[in-house]
């Protein structure tokens, strides 16, 4: 029998990372960050639930990582895109990163991760976006 959980968010990277960055492709400077967001666009899937963080890539998205929220101790956000879309860093008992990037309602997701997290991981993790 399964858990019930709330989805918050199931998708990819917000698509205005994709086109920003292949605006940026035209200089051959930015070329390699345009395969690094074209790559996030095709294989990178996000799923924030009520009970856990899910994140699918790696190459042909074959890499699943999953972490429930008794592990995180800090959570930090970093606004994208002109406030459109943002970058969040999970951080977990081990001393591992979990990094999402692109995320679109970033700031709604993270008050929503804010929920479940520990008490002091919510000291650890307040900060003004």
């Amino acid at each position: 029998m399964a858990i019930k959980e709330d989805v918050y968010y199931e998708g990819g990277p917000h698509i205005g990372d994709l086109i920003f960055h292949c605006v940026l492709a035209i200089t051959v400077v930015f070329i390699p960050i345009t395969i690094g967001a074209i790559i996030r666009a095709i294989w990178v899937r996000y799923r924030i639930t009520s009970r856990r963080i899910s994140v699918t890539g790696g190459w042909m998205g074959r890499n699943r990582t999953d972490l429930i929220y008794s592990e995180v101790t800090r959570v930090a956000v970093v606004p994208r895109g002109l406030g459109l879309w943002g970058d969040m860093a999970v951080q977990l008992k081990d001393g591992s990163r979990l990094e999402l990037r692109a995320l679109p309602n970033f700031r709604e997701l993270h008050d929503k991760i804010m929920e479940h997290i520990s008490p002091k991981a919510q000291a650890a993790s307040q900060v003004k976006i």
